[in-house]
């Protein structure tokens, strides 16, 4: 079955009803999303009243994991110039074509390509900041099975380049399984996950570094989260931090939900299980290099205003580096969590567990020291979970684009002689672009918390298809309006239906002994 046909607009949207959605329904976008409607006239419309979804052999999730995959290759196409040449010959060719991927060129920089084992070994080039690998531990796992599948032998460039090919194809794996994760997230809408397989920055940014991989395990994390399965959530919740730091971050909106909701024996279960996988991880690396482990982590610290971030802006325009970065960043975070808390314990509803993480994650996004292209593949499967709508995904997609060609030709610019590309203003301009859309997407998402009547996976009577156990759980415990909306509601029976001048008189009235004495009190 599909969903009713959608016509009126998000601002005239049905109120959401408390009993639900039909059951055994699935929403299909065209049924929904104009600009969904409009695209699906390419392939003959949107589905009719007859037309039999998920009954052949092109299930929902089959059609998913060949649209990522055809993106992804036309990913690995565009960065043919830099296989085949690009990486290797003249410093800023790989800018000018805007195929840059750190996998290569680290192959051999993190010394795997001389047999060196990560944080055992220290790298070819150390420098006081940085002597051994400066990723998290289950990205160097990643990198090590990679490096183990390339040839030892043969020149550096054909070994570089069977290097990235093997990341390719194993970042390919994480990328299906994002998408299986997000279609298994949302049980009633799979054709969400749609957003992620056919989103541009994919295509760009998959091969640009190793963050696919945190990816997979957070999107594994939520899937199990919303199918109530707290432990296994928190077991990929450890894994992926184990891999990245921002998935860390899902337990903060974790546990502002069910503190709302009075679900602390859940919350519980999945943060130990997170604490847990986290620590089988990481100590087998604690105990054999301490040094080698903690470099990720000191090296972040230390790391200065970088590429991508407003506080670049800052300091080139100021011409002058800001000596309490951390500091500033650590106060901006933490202030941002505690509103996007505040939001969560105020809102008439109790909001959704994929819009809190995309906020607080968008959060990290937008306060962090450096912002590489590859990040906004973070964000990616949030922004699809917390509002999947076509118009404002491809705003913020397009903002995205622009500032991927933008930090490549700036690197083109300032890297070559002849300066061939955008100066230094004009990137400021793209950093802009890249902010502006992801606090428009953000906007959108805090709009839907506080107006639940227009969000989009609201609107047929759901409420937390991501929440698990949070789903349809009462509240426990809110705050400001919430609160006051919440002591107010059982007065609402005694109050008149209607002003004065409209009170039917010859209907029959309460008379004070029909009313409890505690309201007429009050």
């Amino acid at each position: 079955m599909t969903s009713s046909t959608r016509d009126q607009t998000a601002a005239e949207a049905v109120p959401v009803q408390p009993q639900g959605p039909l059951p055994n329904t699935v929403v299909v976008p065209a049924d929904e999303d104009p600009v969904s409607a409009a695209g699906s006239e390419l392939i003959g419309g949107p589905p009719g009243r007859r037309a039999l979804l998920g009954v052949s052999w092109w299930v929902p999730v089959r059609f998913l994991a060949l649209a990522t995959v055809l993106t992804y290759c036309l990913g690995l196409v565009q960065k043919l110039p830099c296989y085949t040449s690009g990486w290797f010959y003249g410093v800023t060719s790989q800018y000018t074509h805007a195929c840059y991927s750190d996998i290569p060129h680290l192959y051999s920089a993190r010394g795997l390509a001389y047999g060196l084992h990560p944080y055992l070994d220290q790298i070819p080039l150390p420098t006081p900041d940085m002597k051994f690998l400066e990723y998290p531990v289950l990205t160097g796992l990643f990198m090590q099975i990679a490096g183990w599948l390339t040839p030892t032998t043969g020149a550096i460039q054909g070994r570089e380049q069977w290097f990235w090919m093997v990341n390719a194809a194993m970042l390919l794996i994480c990328a299906v399984v994002t998408v299986v994760a997000l279609s298994r997230t949302h049980r009633r809408r799979p054709w969400d996950a749609l957003l992620f397989a056919l989103a541009p920055v994919l295509a760009l940014n998959a091969t640009i570094n190793w963050d696919l991989l945190a990816v997979a395990l957070t999107a594994v994390a939520m899937a199990y989260w919303a199918r109530s399965r707290p432990i296994w959530a928190g077991v990929f919740i450890g894994l992926a931090t184990a891999a990245k730091f921002y998935p860390l971050l899902l337990l903060g909106p974790l546990l502002v939900l069910c503190l709302r909701a009075g679900r602390w024996r859940a919350f519980g279960q999945a943060a130990g299980a997170a604490v847990g996988a986290w620590l089988v991880v990481n100590l087998p690396i604690m105990i054999a290099s301490w040094d080698g482990w903690k470099t990720f982590y000191t090296f972040s610290q230390s790391r200065k205003e970088d590429f991508g971030s407003f506080w670049m802006i800052l300091m080139q325009d100021r011409n002058q580096a800001l000596g309490t970065l951390n500091a500033w960043i650590a106060g901006l975070l933490i202030g941002l969590c505690l509103a996007i808390g505040w939001l969560a314990l105020t809102a008439p509803r109790r909001p959704r567990y994929a819009q809190l993480v995309f906020l607080v994650v968008a959060a990290f996004v937008l306060t962090n020291k450096v912002y590489s292209p590859q990040y906004v593949l973070w964000l990616l499967p949030l922004a699809v979970l917390a509002r999947p709508r076509w118009r404002d995904f491809l705003i913020w997609q397009a903002c995205e684009v622009l500032y991927y060609l933008g930090i490549w030709s700036y690197l083109a610019y300032t890297g070559d002689a002849k300066q061939h590309g955008i100066g230094q203003d004009w990137y400021h301009f793209a950093i802009i672009l890249h902010l502006a859309g992801t606090l428009y997407l953000c906007c959108m998402v805090v709009r839907d918390v506080l107006r639940p009547e227009r969000d989009p996976v609201r609107w047929d009577g759901s409420d937390d298809p991501s929440g698990g156990v949070l789903d349809f759980a009462p509240d426990a415990f809110v705050l400001g309006a919430a609160r006051r909306r919440r002591d107010e509601a059982p007065l609402a029976e005694y109050l008149p239906p209607a002003p004065a001048d409209e009170v039917d008189w010859a209907a029959p009235r309460d008379t004070p002994e029909d009313v409890p004495r505690d309201v007429l009190e009050a």
